[in-house]
């Protein structure tokens, strides 16, 4: 039986939290979610919400909110590790869970993928060019 359950560890909680990922500059967005991330040291990947007032009122708000959460617990087991991901609605996103769902994974593995890219790059030197 695998662990689908949403506990703190997972978590994004503080406002440091939230300002590495924001400083790192790497996203990823698509017609659901914008998706902002960096490395952790925690081997786990963490999640933070950003929903804001554009998006709707309280009950839309808390929709998307809820939507994201089950996506993403949903989905965690098949996502890469150590990441700490700010996911926030697209504006204009219709909120649905299959969509939301398909897209959290996707976007995961690419801001991933551009993320050890950045490792690569900065642990080769640069060649110049004659």
């Amino acid at each position: 039986m695998t662990d689908r359950r949403f506990p703190k560890s997972v978590r994004l909680l503080t406002q440091a939290d939230f300002d590495t990922v924001y400083q790192s500059d790497v996203f990823a967005a698509d017609d659901f979610l914008v998706i902002r991330a960096s490395r952790n040291d925690r081997g786990v990947t963490r999640l933070g919400l950003s929903v804001s007032r554009k998006v709707g009122n309280a009950v839309v708000r808390n929709r998307w909110k809820r939507l994201i959460r089950e996506a993403f617990r949903v989905q965690r087991i098949e996502m890469p590790e150590g990441l700490d991901l700010v996911v926030r609605p697209r504006k204009g996103a219709v909120c649905e869970l299959e969509g939301i769902t398909r897209s959290i994974k996707r976007l995961a593995e690419r801001v991933d993928r551009k993320l050890g890219s950045e490792a690569a790059g900065q642990s080769k030197p640069e060649q110049i060019k004659p």
